[in-house]
This record gives C-alpha cells, sequence and structure tokens, in this order.
C-alpha cells in the first residue's frame, strides 16, 4: 500500500496554485514530520516471504504488515506506515473538527475507476442544487476533467492532482477546502482518485466513507478489496438500470458486502434512470439535518 511504497511522494497540484495544471514543477509534496522510529516488538527484522498455497498461489498479505515491499522487513513496514498514518490522523481529525464546526456534511466518495461515480455525483448535484449548498473536491492524477463537468452543474468544485500518488490525503483536504465557497450546513463532496486500495488507509476528515460499486464490476468486488468496503459505511451500487443485460446477482453482491461490513447501509441506484436517486438524496438530507 502507499503508506509503504512511496507513490504519495507523487507531485502535487491543487487547481488555482499555478496556471499550468500539468507542469512538471508543482507544489511540494506532502511529507510526514520526521519523528523517532517507533519500537516494534515481535515482530522480525528478517525479509518477508509469501505463504505459498498447495495449489502455487502465492499471498504476499499474510505478513505483520499486512503488504510487502521488496528489501523491506514487516517490522520496518509498520514503522513506516505508522508515521504517514498518525501525521495524516492529526491533520484529518483538524479537519473534521472545522467541519463539525460548521455543521457540515462531508463525504469521501471511493470507487474503481469506471464505476460511474463522478457522473453519480453530478446527477446528485443537479438534484440537489437549489435545495442544499454543496461543494466538491476532486481528486485525479491528472487533468481538470471532472472538476469542470461540476462546475457545469452549477456547484463550485476545485480539481487536487496527486501526480504519481494514488490518493487523496487529509492535508490535501486541509489544503483545497478553505479555497470553496461552501456554506455552513452545506454538503462537501470529496471525490477520491479512483483505487479501491489507498484511500481505505487514509482518513480525510469526512464523516462517512461511500463506497460506489457498478454492476459491471462483478458482485465479489467487496470481497476482493475488503479493507475499502470495511471501512465504508455506504454502499452505492450504481447502474443498476444495466441488470437486465448482465449476469450479475445483486444478493450475492449484497451478501459478500454484509460479510465484510455488516453494518454498511446500501443504496441501488442509477444515475441514467433516476432509479434509487430519491431514496439516497433523502439519507443525504436526513445526515445533513443530523
Amino acid at each position: 500500500m502507499c503508506t509503504t511504497c512511496g507513490c504519495q511522494e507523487g507531485n502535487l497540484y491543487i487547481e488555482g496554485d499555478e496556471h499550468n495544471p500539468h507542469s512538471a514543477f508543482r507544489s511540494a509534496p506532502f511529507a510526514p514530520a520526521a519523528r523517532p522510529t517507533m519500537k516494534i516488538t515481535g515482530v522480525k527484522t528478517d525479509n518477508f516471504s509469501p505463504t505459498a498455497a498447495e495449489n502455487g498461489d502465492l499471498h504476499y498479505g499474510h505478513g505483520a504488515a499486512g503488504t510487502h515491499a521488496p528489501g523491506m522487513s514487516q517490522r520496518r513496514m509498520l514503522e513506516v506506515e505508522i508515521d504517514v498514518l498518525d501525521k495524516n490522523n492529526r491533520i484529518a481529525a483538524h479537519n473534521r473538527a472545522r467541519f463539525t464546526a460548521r455543521h457540515q456534511l462531508v463525504l469521501n466518495l471511493v470507487s474503481s475507476p469506471g464505476s460511474g461515480k463522478t457522473t453519480l455525483l453530478t446527477e446528485t448535484l443537479t438534484r440537489l442544487n437549489a435545495r442544499v449548498p454543496c461543494a466538491v473536491i476532486e481528486g485525479d492524477q491528472q487533468t481538470v476533467n471532472d472538476a469542470a463537468r461540476i462546475r457545469e452543474t452549477g456547484t463550485p468544485a476545485i480539481q487536487v492532482n496527486t501526480g504519481k500518488g494514488c490518493h487523496l490525503d487529509a492535508q490535501m483536504i486541509a489544503d483545497a477546502a478553505p479555497r470553496l465557497p461552501l456554506a455552513d450546513n452545506g454538503i462537501l463532496f470529496i471525490e477520491n482518485v479512483g483505487n479501491l486500495v489507498c484511500p481505505a488507509s487514509f482518513d480525510l476528515g469526512e464523516r462517512h466513507k461511500v463506497a460506489v460499486l457498478s454492476v459491471t464490476e462483478g458482485e465479489d468486488k467487496p470481497l476482493k478489496y475488503p479493507h475499502m468496503f470495511a471501512a465504508a459505511s455506504i454502499m452505492l451500487l450504481n447502474k443498476i438500470d444495466l441488470l437486465p443485460y448482465l449476469k450479475f446477482d445483486v444478493e450475492k453482491c449484497l451478501a459478500y458486502a454484509r460479510e465484510v461490513n455488516p453494518s454498511i447501509e446500501v443504496f441501488l441506484v442509477s444515475a441514467t434512470s433516476g432509479e434509487g436517486m430519491d431514496r439516497w438524496l433523502d439519507w443525504l438530507e436526513t445526515q445533513r439535518c443530523a
């Protein structure tokens, strides 16, 4: 995961920092503050070997760190991960306190690429626009395309390009959120980079992680990416208008999601047909007023 592999060191660009969003020279990447190495006992310094199943399958996630990086021991990986996440979590707590003080509902939308997350978000904003103040932070590795799509709905949006980074972090939100004119009692949607792995570990200060899964991806996605669905409190099963044309078992998908996270709340939606959107919007209004 990027807590250990170093991909968070990619160049960061927040829209408005400079005129050229594709320049190789961008604002400095977020780096955790240096601190003494933590003492982790009971974890060996030896290099890690994967678990081999009888059929020859290799499993690299069974070590103490839950992941693997060439040349790094499991203990060193844990030290690096704790250092990165500790700094991130402190910034996330500050973000959360600021959002709570202004009674703003903040949602972190996560999914794999192609789930229809941006289309679902634009449809949500179009329906909310006259009723609820909203703003959006858009996360992508490159381009400002999605932020432009959001602005077409009349909603203020700011693009955060992560460069080589594969997720947003709390510092990026701390930098981007004050640039948005979001009123008190409004909703801030954070559309994370399309990735079902690394965003699971990074708290941004949101109230809820919302996992978007489309019926074109396969019903076993929650089992393949359990950390994300365990971290999410909401799952939006998207593109249900395509169900007549696919071999997708909805009940099996919901069972898999609840196997990973028994308390996850699920909404079946289609941004294209509008099916399920009213229930999703009712939930947003309930959360906003909570």
